[in-house]
């Protein structure tokens, strides 16, 4: 009876210095994969990285992680107009099936799902924001866009009739989708302005825009988009993503 409560105590002790071992090596292979992440992306802070499961040692033995999530704040993307960027102020990426190399130099994931965030200010970098001609004697800018509220964007425009500002702004919602690696918003309806129902053309050309959100990282894509309160949320996917390498 002693000699098996002696064998307990040391299942139990060696079982404790395991999970210990376990939890000391997935702490340095979060900070080593963050530091690739950085690298190979060029962040200018290091990115959180959560490797998830239990044990990890034996996904190591393995050569591949179930799931890893990365976490990155304010990441540039590219907008595909001679440099400039636009700033996504969260990125979070859920990775499945995670490969990597014994120095986790290199990781690619077969499949990620995730989510970022763009504020509305960064959206506004797309729209007409310098007055425009739409009708003779009318001209009108976009001075803000906010939550229009069910998925939607109120898109606020200041008109010009005759040299006078309409005392109100001029309120559209639209709808917005994504499409390839656009941030596409269209008017779900066109607004009469000075009392008149201007060519759709001419209006169109105001409340509608696009936004290039390109070169996100590990070559994730854009898959969905929808007005929330403090700016539009997108959901993204990919499949062998580079993590890392």
């Amino acid at each position: 009876m002693r000699a098996l409560r002696i064998l307990l105590v040391v299942v139990v002790i060696l079982g404790g210095l395991f999970v210990i071992a376990d939890r000391v090596a997935v702490n340095f292979a979060e900070d080593e994969v963050a530091d690739k992440v950085r690298s190979t992306e060029n962040l200018p802070s290091t990115p959180d990285v959560s490797i998830n499961g239990f044990p990890f040692l034996t996904q190591v033995a393995g050569g591949e992680l179930d799931d890893v999530q990365v976490g990155i704040d304010g990441y540039e993307a590219s907008t595909g107009k001679g440099g400039e960027k636009i700033r996504i102020a969260e990125l979070r990426a859920d990775m499945k099936g995670v490969a990597f190399s014994g120095d986790y130099s290199s990781a690619t994931a077969a499949t990620a799902t995730g989510a970022a965030t763009v504020a509305y200010d960064e959206l506004m970098k797309a729209a007409k924001s310098e007055p425009t001609d739409i009708a003779p004697g009318i001209t009108a800018k976009v001075i803000g866009l906010s939550d229009g509220g069910n998925g939607k964007i109120k898109v606020s425009l200041q008109a010009t009739v005759l040299g006078v500002d309409l005392p109100e702004p001029v309120q559209v919602l639209s709808s917005v989708k994504v499409k390839d690696n656009d941030v596409e918003v269209v008017a779900d309806g066109l607004p009469e302005i000075g009392g008149r129902q201007l060519a759709e053309s001419r209006i169109r050309a105001i409340t509608d825009f696009q936004q290039t959100i390109d070169e996100l990282p590990g070559g994730i894509e854009l898959d969905k988009v929808e007005a929330a309160k403090d700016g539009v949320e997108i959901t993204v996917k990919g499949s062998n993503v580079k993590l890392a390498g």
